[in-house]
Order: structure tokens, then C-alpha cells, then sequence
């Protein structure tokens, strides 16, 4: 059972299905057999802990056993009583909810127990029997007198060691917790005892008493709320169940609704958080939903129904059809599994693309806490997954002022642009104020703002969009046609340019007249390729290596500050030479780099004051 089993817990789950399966059975017989008179409403499974004794007692209402049953059901491992009755049903088993195939549940429970009675009596017998082991030197069997049909399953539980704290299982705190968590959604009552508190009747006011009682509880939901049709299910029960079951403060944003039938049966309820997780850009979040198998938990996080790009998705997917090992708690990673999360995958897409065109002020809010996930999404697995993520792309739009789709700037596009121009910085205010996005800004031509790292490897990635092409303002010249009135404007004071490309060396690549600067006087240009957003983003995380773009120098040589440099060339070179460093200075600071020499920075701009 250790060899099977990876946490000792389970054994209740699985003890509790074999309960259910048995009231199944004759839950089923009694569609058939009048003589049963018992309906479904009447089956249960009670919960007995006597601590004095040790034991663990499960009892169930249900079909019972009888020798022969007993042989072969607890006799030989891995006989399946449940197997059976499902392959003498047939097709009728949809209709039931025997959850058992593998014969080796009933044993989890030596993990825990270092003796297991059974009492049982079969439906339609006249006695009883009861079966006793140990779990290593075999079993016997002896008739008994048992009143009622149905069967006990009582454990004695093992001594506490120095490892084990066997009498966790004794407590009934801990009993109902595990019947929540794995078996809240069997569908016949689970019951037990549980110890209350209440004020005395009679007790002043001023110096109330209280005394313990117990009470007879329910201590599992049964029927999950993702089975009920979703017009019967109001709002606040969906919020509800979300903050009770995953522990969120705030309710979802987003509830998705799945009932799928065909080649794979499952039903999925799936959230989409109202609020950003604490740890979710952290190593220590697990992305992935809660697995069930006709309702019985069989992996509290199942990662492969979730993509990397919809991490953020919480929720439970419950599929009678999966293919599970011989324990139940590993999942074999199958054709059925692919194809859920697969449909899951489209779905979350489908209802994502429904917000932002039905609620654009809800998606806006989904943004601002996952769109950075979808981003990465884009970029992950060299962007595998673009086509399928672009339309759900958000950038900032200097017209709109507001955050709009790629869909909805190519269709406000000028006849004659060619590309998407986007701009990165530090924040939007930043952007706002750089001197290369001047010139678009007074044509009216829509900038997209790039504010996160991630967004110039979006960029680079999709490459295009409807056939237009990204193109950053900050990294290329704008217009082609500009050229070569750069290069004549250029040539016409040759000897300046010539001068501060000497005067700066190899700091930068190129000095060149610019044809956008209005009324900034110098900005730095990146190369082909690695941005000055990427090289920041490069420096952080590998800063022993560090990677830097191209510098190109961008002069406006209608600026004062130009002719102030270009007359010192002639005139008095050394201050020439200062004003070239200071250019160079100031075009690091504008583009968001650091200067390479600040209180150098400073004491020049301080004697040039003089």
C-alpha cells in the first residue's frame, strides 16, 4: 500500500467510495426490484471515532456482502466488486455513480490501521459475516448477526511513532476536513458526530455559560455545484463556492460554464480571479485546476489542463472518462486529458475575446491584473502561441488615450502608413515627453506606448500584425523619404558632425542630422535590433554580461544649441568638445541610460555656466 500510495490521507477517500459504491449498487437494484423499498434519499454513510478504542468505524446503508463477496472482493487484491457490477450493467452504468474498478482501495487503509474488522450483511441474505486481518498473515471469516443490511469498515488505528501521528485520524477536525476535501461531492450524505458549543439557557447576560453537546452533521456537500444547469445557479452561489473553495477574498471576475459529451465526457467550472494573487508572479504559485472523477478529488492541482498563457484560471474539471492508475492519484497523461484541456484552452480565449467586446471597462480590469501573463504568453515557446493571443493584446494609445487592441489601431490607420509604431520608456509619461515621438504626435499618427519589458519582445515577436509591420520611433527613422533630406541637411554642416564624431569616438556608432527632433535639441538613436529598453532589461537580470544597443546621435541643427556647438568648432574648440559631451550626456538622460561619469556631468555643466 506504501509502494501505491504517496499520502496516507487518501485512505478515507477511498474507504468512503467504497461506501458510496455499495449504496449505489442497491440504489440501482431498487429501480428494479420494488421489494427493496428504499429510494436514493435514503442512503447514507456514518462516521464513528471512538477514541478510547482507536477505532475508525465507516458504515454504509448500501448492497452488503456476503462469504463469497467478502472472498473475492477483500480475499484477493485487486479484485474489483465494482469492476464487475459495471461490466454486468453495461450501458446503464452512466446512470450510476460507482466510482471503483481497481480492487485495491479497501487496502489504503492498512497504512493507517493496523487491524481492520468488516461487519457486513448482503441484501436478500439472512446473516451476516465478519472478515478480520491484520494485513500481513492472511484473514477469516465467520458468520455474525447483524440487524441491517450494508457493511462497517472499522480500522484500529496504530499507535502514534516519533515519525507518524497516527491519531490525527482519531480527531474530528481532521476527519472533516478530509471528507471535504476529497469526498465532498459524493452523492449520498456523509455523516457524523460533532462536538458543539452553545450558551445554557438560563445564563445571565452579564456572565453567560456555555456547555458542549453533540450533534448528528452533514458533513459533505453532494452534489457539486458545477452539475446544476447554470440558470439554476445564481451569482452569489458562484462567488461563494470561489472564495470558499480557492480562499480568495474577492470575488471572480469572470465564471466560465462547461458541459462537454463525446469523443471525452467532463463538466468544468472555471474563474477568472477579480484580483492579482499575491504570489502569482512568484516561483511558489501552482497554476492548475482541481481534478475529479465522478466527483471524488483525484488531483488537487492537475497543471497539464492549463496552459502557461491562462495560468491565472482556478476552477475543477470533473470527468467520469479519465484513464487513472491503479492509486487514483496520479493521472495518466493521456489522449483524454490533451483533448480537455485543449477545449478549456479555446473556451478561456473565447470568453476573454467576449469581455473586451461586450465589457470593455471588466477586460481593462482583467489587464491590468493578468495582462502581463498574456503577454508573456506571446513570447513563450519562441511564439508558438502568438496567433492564438494577439487579439487579446492591450497597448496605450497616444490618440485614445486609453488602452485599445492591435484590431482596433490598424483600423484607425492612415492610408498611407505602412507600420504600427510603438514607443518604450519607463512610463507613459516619460514616452509622452521623448523628443522622437514629437513629430508623430503633432500629424496625429497613433503611437502605441510600451511601458513593461516584456512588450518590446511582443513586438518583435508577432513582427506583424494584419500585414503591418511594428516599427519603433525611438530605433528607426520614420520615413524613407527623410533620408536624404538628413543627408543633405548634414552634408551642409559636415564639419560639425565630422567634429563631434571624432570628439566622441566610439561611444557612439553614428552622429547624423535628425529629420523629427522639433524642438529638442539631441536624442539617442538604438541600432538595428537590441532596443535601449532591452539593453535596461538585459543589465538587470545578467549583470555580469551585460549587452548594449548601438548609439546613434540624433542633432537638430535648427536648435540654438546646435549653432551654439557648430560656431565653437571654429572658434574655440576645447568648448566645442564640451558641448559635444554634453549632448551625449543629455541624450543618455532623455533615453532613460546612465551617465557614464554623473559628477563629470555635472562639473561640465557647471563650468560651461561660468
Amino acid at each position: 500500500m506504501n509502494s501505491i500510495y504517496t499520502h496516507k490521507e487518501i485512505f478515507l477517500r477511498e474507504i468512503i467510495s467504497n461506501a458510496s459504491d455499495a449504496c449505489d449498487k442497491l440504489c440501482y437494484q431498487a429501480l428494479t426490484d420494488e421489494s427493496v423499498g428504499m429510494s436514493r434519499k435514503d442512503f447514507a454513510i456514518h462516521i464513528t471515532v471512538d477514541k478510547d478504542a482507536r477505532t475508525l468505524t465507516v458504515s454504509d446503508n448500501g448492497i452488503g456482502m456476503d462469504q463469497a463477496d467478502l472472498e473475492n472482493n477483500l480475499g484477493i487484491i485487486a479484485s474489483s466488486g465494482s469492476y464487475r457490477f459495471k461490466q454486468e450493467v453495461g450501458d446503464d452504468a452512466k446512470d450510476t455513480d460507482v466510482i471503483g474498478q481497481f480492487g485495491v482501495g479497501f487496502y489504503s487503509a492498512f497504512m493507517v490501521a493496523d487491524k481492520i474488522t468488516v461487519v457486513t450483511k448482503k441484501y436478500g441474505a439472512e446473516i451476516g459475516y465478519t472478515w478480520v486481518s491484520s494485513g500481513a498473515d492472511g484473514y477469516t471469516i465467520t458468520p455474525c448477526d447483524k440487524e441491517s443490511v450494508g457493511t462497517d469498515i472499522i480500522m484500529h488505528i496504530k499507535e502514534d511513532t516519533e515519525d507518524e501521528k497516527y491519531s490525527e485520524f482519531l480527531e474530528s477536525w481532521r476527519l472533516q476536513e478530509l471528507v471535504r476535501k476529497y469526498s465532498d461531492y459524493i452523492r449520498f450524505p456523509i455523516r457524523m458526530e460533532v462536538s458543539k458549543t452553545r450558551r445554557k439557557e438560563g445564563s445571565p447576560d452579564d456572565k453567560p455559560e456555555y456547555e458542549t453537546y453533540t450533534e448528528e452533521e452533514t458533513l459533505n456537500s453532494m452534489v457539486p455545484i458545477w452539475q446544476r444547469r447554470k440558470s439554476s445557479v445564481k451569482p452569489e452561489e458562484y462567488n461563494k463556492f470561489y472564495r470558499d473553495k480557492f480562499h480568495d477574498y474577492a470575488d471572480p471576475q469572470r465564471v466560465i460554464t462547461v458541459s462537454a459529451e463525446g469523443a471525452v465526457t467532463y463538466k468544468a467550472l472555471l474563474f477568472i480571479p477579480g484580483a492579482t494573487p499575491f504570489d502569482y508572479y512568484t516561483k511558489e504559485y501552482e497554476k492548475g485546476l482541481q481534478l475529479y472523477s465522478n466527483g471524488v478529488l483525484i488531483m488537487d492541482k492537475c497543471a497539464d489542463l492549463l496552459p502557461e498563457h491562462f495560468r491565472f484560471v482556478r476552477g475543477v474539471v470533473d470527468s467520469p472518462d479519465l484513464s487513472l492508475n491503479i492509486s487514483r492519484e496520479l493521472l495518466q497523461h493521456d489522449r483524454q486529458l490533451k483533448v480537455i484541456a485543449a477545449n478549456l484552452e479555446k473556451k478561456i480565449k473565447s470568453e476573454l475575446e467576449k469581455m473586451c467586446k461586450e465589457d470593455r471597462e471588466a477586460y481593462e480590469t482583467f489587464w491590468k491584473n493578468f495582462g502581463r501573463q498574456i503577454k508573456y504568453g506571446v513570447v513563450g515557446e519562441y511564439g508558438a502561441h502568438k496567433e492564438l493571443l494577439q487579439d487579446l493584446l492591450l497597448f496605450y494609445s497616444s490618440t485614445e488615450k486609453k488602452p485599445v487592441t492591435l484590431a482596433e489601431y490598424v483600423s484607425r490607420m492612415k492610408e498611407d502608413q505602412k507600420y504600427i509604431y510603438y514607443a518604450a520608456g519607463d512610463s507613459l509619461d516619460k514616452i509622452d515627453k521623448l523628443p522622437q515621438t514629437e513629430g508623430l504626435r503633432e500629424s496625429g499618427t497613433e503611437i502605441l506606448y510600451f511601458t513593461e519589458e516584456v512588450d518590446e519582445f511582443c513586438a518583435q515577436i508577432l513582427h506583424t500584425y494584419q500585414d503591418k509591420e511594428f516599427r519603433s520611433v525611438l530605433d528607426q527613422e520614420i520615413a524613407e523619404g527623410d533620408r536624404e533630406k538628413a543627408q543633405e541637411t548634414q552634408d551642409a554642416h559636415k564639419a560639425a558632425f565630422d567634429f563631434i564624431k571624432e570628439t566622441l569616438g566610439d561611444k557612439v556608432k553614428e552622429v547624423r542630422a535628425s529629420t523629427r527632433l522639433k524642438s529638442h535639441p539631441v536624442c539617442l538613436t538604438a541600432g538595428e535590433g537590441l532596443s535601449f529598453e532591452m539593453e535596461k532589461y538585459f543589465q538587470a537580470v545578467q549583470p555580469d554580461s551585460p549587452i548594449h544597443a548601438d548609439r546613434i546621435l540624433e542633432l537638430n541643427v535648427e536648435h540654438p544649441a546646435f549653432a551654439a556647438l557648430e560656431a565653437a568648432v571654429t572658434a574655440d574648440p576645447e568648448k566645442a568638445k564640451k558641448y559635444a559631451a554634453l549632448f551625449y550626456d543629455q541624450a543618455l538622460l532623455i533615453a532613460g541610460l546612465p551617465l557614464e561619469d554623473p559628477a563629470g556631468y555635472t562639473d561640465l555643466v557647471c563650468e560651461l555656466m561660468k
